[in-house]
């Protein structure tokens, strides 16, 4: 499904994991070679694309996982889900989870949690002021905006979360969880679902 997978640290030792999507057989030789100890897993969604490596990266680092609480019964069905769309994970295992609402997570370095649903319940996410980075998860990418047209999905309140994240300062950099990387710029210049929904009440 060719998902982004982030780290994100100030200090090498208690780094931040974005979205283990899967492959964890490249995924964990990646980690190793940057050097940097993950000590969490934070979750944008529970779509299974986003955590298909999920069991690996914990059991290998003992990593604690964060999610949004609304997208816990998302995350209980994840390989049900995977099956239904031809694909085979295993039904992540981690519990407890510890549930992640919008407001401050002060892990790796440091965010700023928002909830921007509508493509999928829980969706959060992750802006850190000081870089000047957002990692947005499946809500926005480079000409696109997530899908709205699959289950618990929702057009008005994925363009609700759009205009919220562009309250962020137009120079943020957005690292989504498919394809490169953008900025809210580029995307209010470029995007015909940034500029129809920023218009739009």
């Amino acid at each position: 499904m060719q998902t982004n997978a982030y780290l994100a640290w100030e200090e090498p030792e208690s780094a931040v994991l974005i979205d283990p999507g899967d492959e964890a057989h490249k995924l964990l030789p990646w980690i190793e070679s940057t050097g940097v100890k993950p000590v969490a897993a934070v979750l944008t969604h529970a779509h299974f694309d986003h955590l298909g490596a999920l069991n690996e990266v914990v059991a290998a680092y003992d990593l604690n996982v964060y999610l949004h609480p609304e997208a816990l019964p998302v995350y209980q069905r994840a390989a049900n889900s995977a099956a239904r769309w031809g694909f085979k994970i295993p039904q992540p295992s981690t519990e407890p989870l510890h549930m992640l609402p919008e407001g401050e997570l002060k892990l790796g370095p440091g965010f700023k949690v928002l909830h921007l649903p509508g493509h999928c319940p829980g969706h959060l996410g992750l802006y850190n002021a000081k870089a000047g980075v957002i990692f947005s998860g499946d809500v926005l990418f480079s000409g696109g905006v997530g899908r709205w047209d699959i289950p618990s999905a929702n057009r008005e309140v994925l363009a609700a979360s759009i205009r919220k994240l562009f309250e962020l300062p137009l120079e943020t950099v957005v690292h989504p969880g498919h394809g490169p990387a953008t900025t809210l710029q580029n995307e209010l210049q470029n995007n015909i679902y940034v500029q129809s929904w920023l218009t739009s009440s």
